[in-house]
């Protein structure tokens, strides 16, 4: 397993997935969806299985002195610790932006601020993306447009989900939305949640993906 990660970290990493991780700093973009960071991370993972694809990367793990089940986990342990490091970064940029702007500039007008809420609602949005992308793209690991598109549209109308609780729910628009000094336990409550959303949504699709790609004939 070790090996396959590193396989996959040396020869099927986009090198779109490092520069959107750095795409975290948006959150000092002032009335900002910055829920929509989080799909670049999603995007990354569509990027990295082309390029595999292209490469002929999965036929040559299949050749290799592995477990077949083994060669989606690797692949979706990489994808996956790009989303904690892009999760984390969100996390850290926001509190720096709390830290040092006036409150007045940290309110969004296009969604919550960027606090530790806002980890929580992306840690949601990856693990909805998982589910749906990986477990579909394991299939047929030559057809990656549908798969993600379904995931993208998907991912988008959570966000706007999220938006429109922003303004009309007084747990998303009081107690979440605004600095972490403010509403702290629920903001971090809040927080907790998602990632654990993100977690059972994410073992669930590498469960998935796992048993869709013992099935492929390749």
């Amino acid at each position: 397993m070790v090996n396959l990660i590193k396989k996959e970290l040396k020869l099927c990493m986009h090198p779109t997935a490092f520069i959107f991780l750095s795409f975290a700093v948006l959150v000092f973009v002032p009335n900002y969806p910055y829920e929509v960071i989080f799909f670049f991370s999603c995007l990354s993972v569509f990027f990295c299985c082309m390029m595999a694809r292209e490469n002929g990367d999965i036929a040559f793990s299949c050749a290799l002195p592995v477990k077949k089940e083994h060669i989606p986990l690797a692949k979706m342990l990489v994808m996956i610790g790009l989303q904690c490091i892009s999760l984390l970064l969100v996390g850290v940029l926001g509190a720096i932006k709390g830290a040092i702007l006036p409150a007045e500039q940290y309110v969004n007008q296009a969604g919550i601020s960027a606090n530790i809420a806002l980890v929580g609602n992306g840690a949601v949005l990856l693990g909805v993306f998982n589910l749906i992308f990986f477990p579909n793209y394991f299939k047929k690991p030559d057809k990656i447009g549908i798969p993600f598109v379904i995931g993208a549209i998907i991912v988008f109308l959570v966000i706007s989900l999220f938006i429109v609780l922003r303004w009309t729910t007084p747990l998303f628009s009081n107690i979440l939305n605004g600095v972490n000094s403010v509403h702290t336990i629920e903001k971090v409550l809040a927080c907790l949640i998602g990632l654990l959303v993100y977690l059972f949504l994410t073992v669930t699709s590498c469960k998935i993906s796992m048993k869709n790609f013992a099935k492929v004939d390749l």
